[in-house]
């Protein structure tokens, strides 16, 4: 059957820009690429299609294809990062920052959000608030590796898609119990996203009638003398 929106698909892509792998599921090559995170997780990702889980130009490809299918698909930058606006580039006195700014270093301005340091002049310092790939026509290389219909597979997909992590689920009779690892409400990523696989879980998966998120501490083993 053809994918529509709405359903969940597990995928492998690689992204380039002129040429260049900006984004990939596939570790070996994000390490060829020179861009490979030790803390990332490489595979094929579960996504729902139709909800932006991926850019909109990869994301409006995957509809009527099948599972298993393969192609290329050329993003303009409407349907990726947008154009650039020079408005977004802006001058702050250098004085405003704790650390000595250098060309091409992020920062994060409060009243602007996270930028990169595109040029220093003297006392003034210039920080471009536009996506780094902003203007930029993309091109995606992907495979539908197959359809996922299970509820549990498929709230595990968005747990990784949104904290970058696995984490252990159970399902029973419509109740979903998450195995939190310990000490993960000092993980900046899991609090900004945790709502939202809350609410996309409610929303977009069948059968969630309840998500429980359970943190468990154990206690240290004494060691022997």
């Amino acid at each position: 059957m053809a994918i529509k929106e709405g359903d969940f698909i597990r995928i492998s892509y690689t992204g380039t820009v002129n040429g260049n792998v900006f984004d990939t599921t596939d570790g070996e090559e994000a390490k060829k690429a020179g861009i490979h995170s030790p803390n990332a997780i490489y595979g094929p990702v579960t996504i729902c299609v139709g909800q932006k889980h991926v850019i909109i130009g990869l994301d409006e490809e995957l509809v009527g294809k099948k599972a298993g299918a393969e192609g290329s698909v050329t993003v303009t930058p409407e349907k990726a990062f947008g154009e650039r606006d020079p408005k977004k580039v802006q001058s702050f006195p250098k004085n405003k920052f704790s650390q000595k700014p250098v060309r091409g270093m992020p920062v994060k301005i409060e009243e602007q959000g996270e930028g990169t340091v595109v040029d220093v002049i003297g006392s003034k310092v210039l920080v471009d608030f536009n996506p780094p790939l902003a203007g930029q026509t993309l091109t995606y290389t992907y495979k539908i590796e197959e359809k996922v219909a299970e509820p549990l597979e498929q709230l595990k997909g968005l747990v990784r898609l949104y904290a970058g992590r696995e984490i252990e689920i159970t399902m029973d009779d419509g109740k979903a119990t998450l195995d939190l690892p310990a000490g993960i409400t000092y993980d900046r990523r899991w609090l900004l996203w945790r709502g939202r696989i809350i609410h996309e879980g409610f929303e977009l998966i069948k059968g969630i009638s309840e998500i429980v998120l359970v943190e468990s501490f154990r206690k240290p083993e004494k060691k022997e003398e």
